[in-house]
């Protein structure tokens, strides 16, 4: 059981600079994701396209405006809980927050902030009758496998987190290691493309283009995948553990289950508090909605700045929270280490 301040549910960019306010006002923050890295969909969807709406910036990208909110947080030490969805909120006789996530991670917090955007991102499974039944053992969505040695390996996608994987694995004691993607053009970048050139030419790994038809698991263990290229030919490639990188999809998950009230799937909130139908628990970014909601980055930086002085009080009842501006405070330059 960790007590906590305030937990925050979503690592996107609303949920950083919801980190940053809180910590401002010397809350102590634990914050959960169900992806394995903080950015949200920023980084999922689109990591390397330009954004121009960020304010002061004339153009950054997903990835880098991640960076730099996580560069900005670094003074309040926030603890991430990533590749978790929480499972289930009740709210305590003392009146906080029991928060649970479906690793086991539970949380006490007085305040508990949603940042979830358009929901929990869910990695899209393979559509092979059977195929789930090796999950977690010989199959890994968006995840590497932890036995490599003596084994032989192979990555489905496309994108730049299917090839970093590949990589990694073509550097460890692995007997084989392929990345097969549907398309001969992959999604990445061009040094990371490189970098696989010089791994096929040095046959540490292989590059295979053709889609999965079937599987082979004699024994209920998973042998060899069955393999149709771009020609139509078929091919047998071996196989001891399989990762899965066909991208991610945004789900609402157990959000619908909490209690609170909704309107098109969408949590409702008030504007003076961004605080939701039950009083402790607040929603910011994309996973809330009011008249005039703009599902924009800036608004919901806007939101969380409402909602951390209006969850303050409440983390620190009966205590005056002061009103303090970056520039001038001699404290807030403490907190950030800016002295």
């Amino acid at each position: 059981m960790i007590e906590t301040g305030a937990v925050v549910i979503g690592a996107g960019p609303v949920g950083l600079f919801q980190v940053f306010q809180l910590g401002l006002l010397e809350v102590p923050t634990q914050v959960i994701d169900t992806l394995p890295t903080a950015g949200g969909q920023c980084l999922e969807l689109y990591p390397d396209k330009p954004l121009y709406d960020i304010p002061g910036t004339p153009a950054t990208t997903g990835r880098q405006l991640a960076e730099s909110l996580l560069q900005q947080i670094r003074p309040f030490g926030a603890q991430f809980h990533y590749s978790q969805q929480v499972s289930q909120i009740e709210k305590q006789p003392d009146g906080r927050f029991l928060v649970q996530t479906d690793r086991g991670t539970q949380l006490l917090a007085p305040v508990v902030i949603i940042a979830a955007g358009v929901g929990a991102f869910q990695p899209r499974r393979m559509k092979l009758d059977g195929i789930d039944a090796f999950e977690g053992h010989q199959l890994h969505y968006h995840a590497a496998p932890t036995e490599v040695a003596g084994k032989d390996l192979v990555v489905v996608g496309g994108d730049e987190a299917a090839l970093q994987c590949a990589l990694a694995l073509a550097d460890s004691d692995a007997k084989s290691v392929t990345l097969l993607h549907r398309r001969d053009v992959l999604q990445a970048p061009a040094l990371a493309i490189a970098e696989m050139q010089m791994l096929i030419e040095a046959k540490r790994m292989r590059f295979m283009v053709g889609q999965v038809a079937g599987f082979e698991a004699p024994h209920a263990q998973l042998v060899a995948l069955q393999v149709t290229d771009v020609d139509g030919a078929e091919h047998r490639l071996p196989i001891d553990q399989l990762s899965v990188f066909l991208g991610l999809s945004p789900k609402l998950g157990p959000v619908a289950d909490w209690g609170l009230a909704m309107e098109r799937k969408q949590l409702q909130v008030d504007t003076a508090r961004f605080e939701t139908s039950t009083p402790g628990i607040f929603a910011v970014g994309d996973i809330n909605t009011y008249p005039g909601k703009q599902k924009l980055i800036v608004c919901g930086f806007h939101e969380a700045t409402l909602a951390a002085y209006a969850a303050a009080p409440l983390v620190f009842p009966g205590k005056k929270i002061p009103f303090q501006y970056t520039t001038t405070s001699p404290r807030l330059h403490q907190l950030l280490g800016v002295l």
